[in-house]
């Protein structure tokens, strides 16, 4: 079925996820009148960055402001495949020329999109594999770079399983790629067993590493005056928290409330469509809840406030630094896990669950390092919260290691950008 027949299906879809129908060209290819006219003007030097989501977009940052760096007039288009990651991008991928939705894998919408763009590279953040994005990328001449590749071990068994109908196809797909940057050795020989040849394969490490932390932004600035001027304490943080991990959270918060009345959550939903009920669940445990939404920021925080519900994006990095404890959620469910190095940079310990398969090798550095904790459930995670609390001494020995592993791992960018500027100036050679 063509993507003009599935067009309502997704249109729908996009509305009820909160995107402006307006988008809808996007994802069939059609990019604005000024994304097209500035690529024209860039004559040859436009890079194409793909970041999925909030996770890609993060971890773009670094490389878009290194390749605007190195190649100077370059024009930079970025594409996101959801309206969180398309709101995040607009926020801190400021260099960026342009942000747009990554078109549908159709022929028709990929030949638009690449033509109308018409980049010297795509860069795609860690591993979306679209065979005919990537067929016609090679078709057109145009090099696409996977950066911060990495393949997940429930990915890897999904490709196992299915190994035996789709192998020839996925490799071929992987080989119409020029170059993947892989996060880890493991990543590098499980892209490898999936189809791409060794040559293209580099290990160039984990670009998270070097994202800068984030300015504490003017709501962080007001939350932390209103916490030193109520002497609210302690201050817990829970960020990136999916459905279903609300109970375990406010189960964890419960117990340290009842030891230290005066303790504020901020409960940050990894997603916008769960905002209303994680204030609802919330409120319904007896809590008083408030929602970023709703502050003033030339008003004083309601004293009587047990939760702080963040429904906004983008302003959950920089929060970390307030708090006497962490958790990262997306964790304590089968999702995989979220970055632990936001918290990490701000010298507080990771607090996560054990379903950390997208950050496996960061994770376990951190555990070995002593520097991060795992819990299994809510009431761990809250006994965990009082012991950080109570024991100042090992909360910052913990934050020490953990700030002190990021600074150790930091590099892989200014890697990733020599390998990218390998591969522009083998196309050039070839023009």
């Amino acid at each position: 079925m063509s993507a003009a027949a599935l067009a309502p299906y997704y249109a729908v879809r996009a509305w009820r996820c909160g995107e402006p129908v307006a988008t809808l060209g996007e994802r069939l290819g059609r990019v604005s009148p000024e994304i097209v006219a500035r690529a024209s003007r860039s004559a040859g030097r436009t890079i194409w960055i793909h970041a999925v989501s909030v996770g890609e977009v993060l971890a773009a940052v670094a490389l878009a402001e290194g390749l605007k760096r190195r190649l100077g007039d370059c024009a930079i288009f970025v594409s996101t495949t959801t309206e969180t990651g398309r709101q995040l991008a607009r926020e801190r991928l400021t260099c960026a020329d342009g942000i747009f939705y990554f078109p549908w894998d159709s022929v028709g919408g990929v030949r638009r999109a690449l033509r109308s763009i018409r980049p010297a590279a795509v860069i795609v953040m860690e591993t979306e594999i679209w065979p005919n994005f990537l067929r016609e990328a090679r078709r057109g001449g145009v090099p696409v770079v996977f950066a911060n590749a990495r393949i997940s071990e429930r990915s890897f068994a999904r490709f196992k399983s299915w190994k035996s109908l789709v192998g020839e196809l996925f490799a071929q797909a992987m080989r119409d790629a020029e170059v993947f940057l892989a996060q880890t050795p493991e990543d590098a020989a499980r892209l490898i067993e999936m189809g791409a040849e060794e040559e293209q394969v580099t290990v160039t490490g984990n670009l998270k590493y070097d994202v800068a932390p984030p300015a504490m932004g003017e709501f962080g600035s007001w939350l932390a005056e209103q916490i030193r001027a109520q002497e609210r304490w302690p201050v817990l943080v829970a960020g990136s928290v999916l459905g279903l991990e609300e109970d375990a959270v406010l189960a964890g918060y419960d117990l340290v409330q009842r030891q230290f009345r005066r303790t504020l959550l901020v409960l940050a939903p990894r997603k916008p469509d769960r905002f209303d009920e994680a204030a609802k669940i919330a409120a319904e445990g007896g809590w008083n809840v408030i929602r970023r939404s709703q502050v003033k920021l030339d008003a004083a925080l309601n004293e009587s406030a047990d939760i702080l519900v963040l429904d906004s994006i983008g302003e959950l990095a920089g929060l970390y630094s307030l708090a006497d404890a962490v958790f990262v959620g997306g964790s304590l469910v089968p999702a995989g896990g979220h970055n632990i190095l936001e918290p990490a940079w701000f010298v507080k310990p990771p607090v996560f669950g054990p379903s950390m398969d997208n950050f496996r090798a960061m994770a376990a550095q951190f555990l070995a390092a002593r520097a991060a904790v795992e819990v299994s459930s809510g009431q761990q995670l809250g006994k965990v919260w009082l012991q950080l609390i109570e024991d100042k001494p090992l909360s910052e020995r913990m934050g020490k290691a953990a700030r002190e592993l990021c600074e150790r791992n930091r590099g892989a960018t200014e890697r990733a950008l020599d390998a990218i500027a390998g591969v522009l100036g083998a196309r050039e050679r070839r023009a």
